[in-house]
């Protein structure tokens, strides 16, 4: 990665948990894009262009391994590196869900000041593997 993590989605359907990761990251420097569901991911990401894609597994309708999927199918999104978000910490889970290609999985409930430090790590592993 040749660029600064500037730009992040956010697809959450918990109103409460949104506005706190939203905060959380805003304060941390990151311009957040918040979406309540995987149908409006679908919508606004070609023309947000995150950097990042943070997502909820769990979500009425499509839920987060199925819109990473159907992001995945969208060449401008392709390659965007993309992070889930759980309450469910079974390492079956997070096994699963590294297979079909997120980055990593972070678990909730979230540590408001802990976010920014791991979406930061999570960053720097993206740059260290891309400089090799």
């Amino acid at each position: 990665m040749a660029h600064t993590l500037k730009k992040i989605m956010l697809v959450e359907d918990d109103p409460d948990i949104q506005f706190i990761t939203r905060l959380s990251l805003e304060t941390g420097g990151y311009e957040v894009w918040g979406c309540g569901n995987g149908a409006e991911a679908m919508q606004s990401a070609r023309a947000y262009a995150p950097d990042l894609i943070l997502l909820d597994v769990m979500m009425p309708g499509m839920d987060g391994p199925a819109t990473m999927a159907a992001l995945r199918k969208m060449p401008e999104l392709a390659a965007t590196p993309m992070v889930f978000f759980t309450a469910n910490a079974h390492a079956e889970m997070r096994q699963d869900l590294l297979r079909r290609g997120a980055l990593d999985v972070i678990v909730k409930p979230i540590e408001p000041t802990a976010l920014v430090e791991q979406i930061r790590a999570i960053w720097q592993r993206i740059e260290a593997a891309s400089s090799r």
